[in-house]
């Protein structure tokens, strides 16, 4: 297992990723636009795109960052292929995007999810978030 930048190489294979995820949770799966081009919404603006790659290079995990302001950040599209939670994916994944954070001097980062996601009501307050609002989440990081 291998947290990579994102490569369009592995475009497909992440979208498949996250609407298979969508679909264990219950939910009707569909495209969020931002996937189709992940380097024009994420990367080239200044952001980031991380995905988990198994031992067959196939993604098992994605997380984006969006910055709002000079010190806050929201987390985007972090998933995680629904055989392989509970592995401590999430978490790497979210290390990654925090260590980022840090790096580019924000203090703030927001999460929000849909009500279904139940397991993001656990996940995220097992790493430092704090209910903002329903369904939206923020971590201090100093």
């Amino acid at each position: 297992m291998e947290i990579k930048i994102f490569e369009e190489r592995y475009r497909d294979d992440m979208i498949f990723m996250i609407l298979e995820a969508k679909d264990a949770l219950g939910r009707i799966p569909r495209l969020n636009e931002d996937l189709l081009d992940v380097f024009g919404n994420y990367i080239l603006n200044g952001n980031m795109f991380w995905v988990v790659i198994d031992d067959n290079d196939r993604v098992i995990g994605s997380i984006g960052t969006k910055i709002i302001s000079s010190n806050e950040m929201w987390l985007k599209r972090l998933y995680v292929k629904s055989t392989m939670k509970r592995k401590g994916i999430g978490t790497k994944l979210y290390k990654k995007a925090e260590e980022f954070a840090i790096q580019k001097g924000i203090d703030k980062i927001y999460v929000r999810f849909s009500r279904d996601y139940v397991e993001a009501h656990k996940f995220y307050p097992s790493i430092g978030f704090v209910e903002t609002a329903p369904y939206e989440m923020v971590k201090f990081l100093k």
